[in-house]
């Protein structure tokens, strides 16, 4: 077997959280945290874990919504997309930011970490990694249509670590006014790379959701793995 996984407890102050562990063939590597999207650590996260995992890399999926509902795990479409808006909206965000802090500590305290650690989020998971990249609680951070970010933009000169930014131009939840605005506030930074592409909507990475493009998603995976090869 090349890659195993299980859940492990993730220390959070006097309580502790689920997440999805991936390891990979010869079970170390540096590491990626990969923060779902407002479905929970689905089938759909857990096989992105997995793939990273494929790709050498200790991959870990905490369970953002824990403090709400631990464990949950929601379709894209109808009741549960309106459970998890609800879920987000319950969601404390400085919580979750420091959850993302807890998984990055407690993979820095595994001997199958041997390198440094980096956030691949996704939608709010998106948002969620450019926050904890402010909190200097990552060595790196990749944001997958991060809804939300151009709203916090008082956190981006906080931030000192790598970035990676991938947009659908299509995406009617971030327009492409709102993608400028952040390019705005990361100009002439080398270590901030944006990439929008052609045709694709929100959730294109996901081969669940309708709105799933798979040469988007490839190419977007590339260069996510480019990164993260040059940068970690």
């Amino acid at each position: 077997m090349s890659t195993t996984s299980r859940w492990i407890d993730i220390p959070a102050g006097n309580d502790s959280f689920g997440g999805y562990l991936a390891l990979p063939k010869g079970g170390k590597g540096p590491a990626v945290i990969i923060i779902q999207e407002i479905f929970g650590v689905n089938s759909h996260i857990r096989s992105v874990a997995d793939q990273y995992a494929q790709d050498g890399y200790v991959a870990l999926a905490p369970d953002v919504f824990w403090r709400v509902q631990p464990r949950v795990e929601l379709t894209y479409d109808g009741a549960d997309r309106e459970k998890g808006i609800e879920l987000m909206q319950k969601t404390n965000v400085d919580q979750a930011v420091a959850d993302i802090g807890a998984a990055a500590a407690a993979l820095r305290a595994m001997p199958e970490v041997t390198g440094k650690i980096a956030a691949i989020g996704f939608c709010f998971g998106g948002q969620l990694a450019y926050l904890a990249a402010a909190q200097g609680t990552l060595d790196g951070a990749v944001a997958y249509y991060g809804g939300g970010i151009q709203n916090k933009l008082d956190q981006a000169a906080k931030i000192k670590v790598p970035m990676q930014f991938h947009y659908g131009e299509l995406d009617a939840h971030i327009p492409l006014s709102a993608v400028g605005q952040i390019q705005e506030r990361f100009a002439g930074r080398a270590d901030a790379e944006f990439n929008i592409y052609p045709n694709a909507d929100h959730g294109f990475n996901c081969s669940d959701r309708a709105s799933y493009n798979q040469p988007a998603a490839a190419l977007a995976h590339g260069r996510t793995l480019t990164f993260l090869g040059e940068r970690l």
